[in-house]
């Protein structure tokens, strides 16, 4: 057999090389991968594969709203959550304490009875949340509320004046939905007015629209106080009855005027979600990024007026919801995109006030004067956030 491979190879040279070729070949490639492994080895790791190796569950990012598959998740887990509360506390508002079995046909007439209050809370809700959050967005500012510019102490003044002027008539007469509509353009009207004039100057600026309202708010306060201490105690007595934040003070009669407007105020918000993603980055940032900063706040300034004069006027003054509800939905949404805040503040909203309104007048037999526990939960809240920031 040596004989004969020996033969081989001197009859076959060619064959023979190619062999040799071939082990040198893979003997070279063979020591080159050593060394080249020895050198990756010797060398320092790179700081992301150092990153990732020490953490190898490290979930994956996005640059949206919603960066991680944990952030989706809890979002739409606090919707589900407030939306099954919102349905119960809707549920419990329209059958609780109901006399006749939901079978009768009397249950769903007194059900219907209910429907009005369920509905008014619905809209107030809606107003306060998107008033608030979009406020909020164009001062730059998560603590001021859309009731610093002086929309409740117009509202105190209007009603405080009828009654001083014209006496108890005019508090029943200004129930009527003319009234209710002079209400609601003058509160308006004079919001656009202020801010029309205070933000048109050269040296225009929110914080100085902001102050002027702070001054307007006092003044009308303390001349619609004057005029309380003149009045007679059952004159008093009927105002202060109308001066509380209520459901009751709420009439099925200003309904088709308040829900369009709301709707359309609300819309209007939903809409510019994403200019309103920009306006949060400062008047700097919005005019480098081709937005006509003025303008774009004037245009949310104009809904935020709608939605205050509808809410004030339906069921009075109500200083801290908007306040309470636009705090929660920042901690519960964590994004900062509107079309997101929106959505979260509106069930939020829905269950504050549904859920006070629910305690007050099944358990304290209240009747709808939700803006003690409202006043008291989101006045702690406020001072708790002032507290803890440790500044305006």
């Amino acid at each position: 057999m040596i004989r004969m491979r020996a033969k081989d190879e001197t009859e076959n040279p060619a064959h023979t090389v190619t062999e040799a070729a071939d082990r040198n070949a893979d003997a070279g490639a063979s020591g080159a991968g050593s060394e080249a492994a020895d050198v990756r080895d010797c060398q320092p790791p790179r700081r992301g594969a150092e990153r990732s190796r020490h953490r190898p569950g490290r979930p994956s990012r996005s640059s949206g709203p919603l960066p991680t598959a944990k952030s989706v998740r809890r979002y739409w887990t606090m919707i589900i959550v407030l939306a099954v509360a919102s349905a119960g506390i809707a549920l419990g508002i329209l059958a609780w304490d109901n006399p006749m079995p939901i079978t009768d046909p009397g249950f769903w007439l007194i059900a219907q009875l209910r429907l009005t209050n369920l509905v008014v809370i619905a809209m107030v809700a809606l107003c306060q949340s998107f008033a608030t959050v979009a406020f909020q967005t164009v001062t730059n500012n998560r603590i001021i509320t859309p009731p610093i510019m002086g929309f409740e102490s117009l509202y105190v003044a209007i009603q405080t004046s009828a009654m001083y002027f014209f006496g108890v008539t005019a508090i029943v007469e200004l129930k009527g939905l003319v009234p209710f509509v002079v209400q609601l353009g003058l509160m308006v009207g004079l919001s656009l007015a202020l801010y029309g004039w205070l933000l048109s100057g050269r040296h225009s600026s929110v914080a100085l629209m902001l102050l002027i309202g702070v001054v307007i708010g006092g003044g009308l306060g303390s001349v619609a106080t004057f005029m309380q201490r003149t009045l007679t105690p059952s004159e008093f007595d009927i105002l202060s009855a109308r001066l509380f934040g209520s459901i009751s003070n709420s009439d099925s009669s200003y309904l088709p005027v308040s829900i369009p407007l709301c709707l359309f105020a609300c819309l209007g918000l939903y809409l510019c979600s994403s200019r309103l993603n920009v306006l949060a980055l400062g008047r700097d940032m919005t005019s480098n990024l081709g937005l006509n900063f003025k303008g774009e706040l004037l245009k949310v300034l104009f809904f935020v007026s709608i939605l205050m004069a509808v809410s004030v006027s339906m069921i009075g003054p109500m200083v801290f919801l908007g306040f309470l509800v636009a705090m929660l939905a920042y901690q519960f949404a964590d994004t900062y995109d509107h079309k997101r805040l929106f959505p979260m503040a509106a069930l939020i909203g829905f269950v504050v006030l549904g859920g006070a309104y629910f305690v007050m007048k099944n358990i304290f037999y209240a009747e709808g004067v939700v803006s003690i526990i409202i006043e008291i939960v989101g006045g702690g809240a406020f001072l708790l956030v002032i507290l803890r920031k440790g500044r305006v």
